[in-house]
């Protein structure tokens, strides 16, 4: 307990020492939303995988893979080929590229300018604020889990004293602080994982004898998991039964393609002098992300053989039911002493580093975006300063009240939501001239209105939480009453991005094509620095 202590406390110096460095180079509106455009391909990269990769991915879905097996290796490709490829090779360049031109801060103020429409970036940034809390609510629960379970804390005093501590220097340093941080914390991410994953190997026997070990555990599947279609750790569910719509619309396809549209992720392009910087950065993240990612769901499914060879017991039933617990508890039973304080220093910096982004962007949403928005002038840094303050305090009063087991569900909402309300816009403002302020417009509203109805009245785990649904149709899901087993009926398990996101997009190339273009000029303007 004294040496995770005394690690922890040389870690916390070594980041508020560079958070201190940020906000020492922190004068301008622009150092504190855009890191002074001018930051290295290294830190933006690790920055970049770090705030990607949070205790949301290492212990929410390293858990669900205890749940659901080797099938969420899936969005470990997507990661690699969507989040880091796409991502940065094809959206990146473009982005900053039109950034510059546009003179842009923020992600909403490049989509408001992208299409002179001041009510775009109002709304994209109203979004952000309201709904990024959520994620990070997520993400602090995560890294409170591990400090309740790893050295005692109890978990409200986690939630409020990591509250504190990232708003110290997020609030003070802007976002050259939270990358300088991001690129330490990264690195400490790296080594703990390459341990982890060699050590659970190591443990089961080796890459052969551990799989092997898990497929024959396929029997112990728990029977509410059976019911819903899971056939076993290495096989996955059965094809179009509700978990398989679990896994592979809400995981893997909302996470994996949603990662194009976050906000707090596209910044980053923005923060680097030349493309020069962003070709040097897609080698340091195509390593870096699958790293994180592939481990984390690969220690997650074999857990379960872990656990079942030295305690007799099945990932669910050693954390009593809580799927976040798993990873956690993982750690702390299976794993060396020595190993159980880098795993701690890890999940800091894994939750830190995406925290302190989601406060950053959460807060510039509100002040960049709708405050100075709506005046019609400027403002400064204090006033960036105190939308991250709000921001901060949401998160918390949201992790207060989230129920158990919600942080894998959390981030994949607030990724499908970013998808269908900023993907087509976003995607088609950067490539397609033909684009116009109507089409944004309708599928920014239209792709947002049907991810919330559909997850107010139709995806069964948000539409039975909240009860709206319940309250004035008397049923949990509207999908509920059709004939079980029927195509509709399996729509309560269907993703709200998975009709959102096609919706949004239809309606951005119809309403583009039938409403009157963008004056030339002003699309010449956005598309000057791009060949």
């Amino acid at each position: 307990m004294i040496s995770k202590a005394i690690a922890i406390l040389l870690y916390l110096c070594v980041v508020m020492y560079l958070g201190y460095k940020g906000w020492q180079t922190t004068k301008r509106p622009t150092d504190y939303m855009l890191a002074g455009r001018q930051m290295s391909p290294w830190v933006m990269a690790l920055s970049y995988g770090a705030t990607f990769v949070s205790t949301s991915a290492i212990v929410g879905f390293g858990g669900a893979a205890g749940l659901f097996g080797f099938p969420l290796l899936w969005l470990t490709f997507l990661t690699i080929f969507v989040g880091v490829f796409v991502a940065m090779v094809g959206f990146g360049k473009r982005t900053r590229r039109m950034g510059l031109s546009l003179n842009s801060h923020t992600f909403p103020e490049l989509l408001g300018r992208r299409y002179g429409s001041s009510f775009i970036q109002s709304f994209a940034g109203g979004i952000i604020f309201l709904f990024i809390p959520i994620y990070a609510a997520a993400v602090l629960i995560g890294i409170s889990r591990i400090l309740e379970i790893s050295l005692g804390v109890p978990y409200e005093a986690a939630l409020v004293g990591m509250t504190v501590l990232l708003a110290i220097y997020v609030i003070s340093g802007g976002l050259k602080a939270v990358m300088y941080t991001d690129a330490f914390q990264a690195l400490i991410m790296a080594l703990m994982m390459i341990i982890l994953l060699v050590g659970t190997y190591a443990m089961l026997g080796g890459v052969t004898e551990a799989h092997s070990a898990l497929a024959k555990l396929a029997p112990l599947m728990p029977e509410k998991l059976k019911l819903g279609g899971m056939e076993g750790w290495t096989q996955g569910a059965r094809f179009g039964s509700p978990l398989w719509l679990v896994i592979y619309t809400t995981i893997v396809y909302g996470v994996g393609i949603g990662v194009l549209a976050q906000p707090q992720l596209a910044v980053r392009f923005m923060t680097v002098p030349s493309d020069r910087e962003l070709n040097r950065a897609v080698l340091v993240g195509g390593i870096f992300i699958p790293l994180m990612t592939g481990v984390a769901f690969t220690v997650g499914a074999l857990s379960n053989a872990v656990f079942m060879e030295k305690f007799g017991k099945i990932s669910i039933a050693m954390a009593a039911g809580n799927m976040d617990k798993i990873i956690p508890i993982y750690i702390e039973k299976v794993m060396p002493p020595w190993f159980a304080g880098l795993f701690l220093l890890g999940m800091f910096a894994a939750a830190m580093s995406t925290l302190s982004s989601q406060y950053h962007v959460g807060g510039t949403s509100l002040s960049r975006d709708i405050w100075e928005n709506v005046r019609g002038r400027a403002g400064s840094v204090l006033s960036s300063r105190f939308g991250v303050t709000l921001t901060v305090l949401a998160a918390l009063a949201w992790a207060w009240i989230l129920p158990a087991s919600v942080i894998a569900r959390a981030t994949a909402f607030f990724f499908g939501l970013c998808a269908a309300a900023f993907l087509p816009a976003y995607c088609l403002g950067l490539y397609w001239k033909g684009m116009t302020r109507a089409g944004a417009v309708v599928s920014m509203v239209g792709g947002f209105a049907t991810s919330m109805f559909w997850l107010l009245f139709v995806h069964l785990k948000e539409s039975q939480a909240i009860g709206l649904s319940k309250a004035l149709f008397g049923m949990d899901s509207l999908a509920a009453g059709a004939a079980k087993g029927s195509s509709l009926w399996l729509m309560q398990w269907v993703d709200p991005n998975v009709v959102a996101l096609p919706i949004s997009l239809v309606l951005a190339f119809v309403v583009s094509s039938f409403t009157q273009k963008m004056e030339e000029t002003h699309v010449e303007r956005c598309f000057e620095n791009i060949g």
